[in-house]
């Protein structure tokens, strides 16, 4: 697993793009982009780009190492 540059959630930017999401989670861009399309997952698509407010990331993460989101 690749390892995070970003040390805690107050260092990311307000709006996370797929690359940003995969290094946060430690995964390929591909596997970055590919959640992204979830149904569950948190994404704003803004014209053609999707992109994921930090705060609804920060709660996803936290559903999902819970052991799921409800």
């Amino acid at each position: 697993m690749k390892e995070s540059s970003y040390k805690n959630y107050d260092e990311l930017p307000l709006f996370l793009n797929a690359a940003t999401v995969a290094k946060v989670l430690g995964v390929s861009p591909s596997s970055g982009y590919e959640l992204m399309h979830e149904p569950d997952f948190p994404v704003l698509k803004v014209d053609s780009r999707l992109v994921v407010p930090k705060e609804k990331f920060v709660e996803w993460v936290s559903q999902h190492a819970q052991g799921g989101a409800d």
